[in-house]
């Protein structure tokens, strides 16, 4: 299970403290899914770093499967980080000299060799329709084969929490709508946690929760 509770987060300023998050608590089950919106500039990617451990809370406690990772040693940490969590950005940031099979399997080059990790890759690639990709260019595909390539990469360690920053951000209508029905299929097909930040809602409507984040609050909706 994914826990926040009583996430505050603030940053210091020459003009004084500024406060980006204030108290905001979530939880989510294995198999779920939670889109959360907001404008720009309301905190949504600062919460989603928060959850992915990329920085911590100034105050307040995030815990996946009853483990806090910012009680964790730095080391042990980035190894949580790479396990337990995959992460799908905006702008997909594939490796632009590695094949499609040699972008998703780079999360589990850090912790050495990982048992049936071509196996799973050759697996996810067919299911999010790119198994006659394997040795294409991320130059060679659409904008969305390469986010499919994200979805497929941030699958490969099997995660317990994937975490989605716009991942419909740059696609056209029609690929959006292919990308967000993925996106959606992933919590019950795969048992992951899934919290994606966006400004669709569209792509909201698809997950189990919706979330407004307004000025650094949280509000189911």
């Amino acid at each position: 299970m994914l826990k926040a509770e009583s996430i505050c987060k603030s940053y210091p300023t020459r003009a004084g403290v500024l406060t980006v998050l204030r108290d905001v608590s979530l939880g989510l089950e294995p198999a779920q899914s939670a889109a959360i919106l907001g404008p720009s500039g309301s905190g949504k990617s600062t919460l989603l770093n928060i959850l992915g451990t990329l920085e911590p809370p100034t105050s307040g406690r995030v815990t996946l499967d009853d483990c806090d990772p910012f009680l964790l040693p730095e080391r042990e940490l980035a190894q949580f980080r790479n396990r337990r969590v995959g992460f799908v950005f905006q702008d997909h940031h594939l490796l632009p000299q590695c094949s499609v099979l040699e972008n998703v399997l780079v999360p589990t080059l850090a912790g050495g060799p990982a048992d049936g990790a071509d196996e799973r890759a050759h697996r996810l690639l067919d299911r999010v329709g790119l198994s006659d990709r394997l040795d294409h260019r991320p130059a060679e595909l659409s904008g969305g084969e390469k986010q499919r390539v994200a979805v497929a990469r941030a699958l490969i360690n099997q995660p317990r929490l994937v975490l989605a920053d716009e991942p419909t951000g740059n696609l056209d209508r029609a690929t959006a709508e292919q990308v967000g029905e993925l996106l959606a299929d992933l919590p019950r097909e795969q048992g992951v946690i899934l919290v994606a930040v966006t400004h669709s809602e569209t792509l909201a409507q698809r997950f189990d929760r919706v979330y407004d984040l307004v000025a650094g609050t949280l509000a189911l909706r």
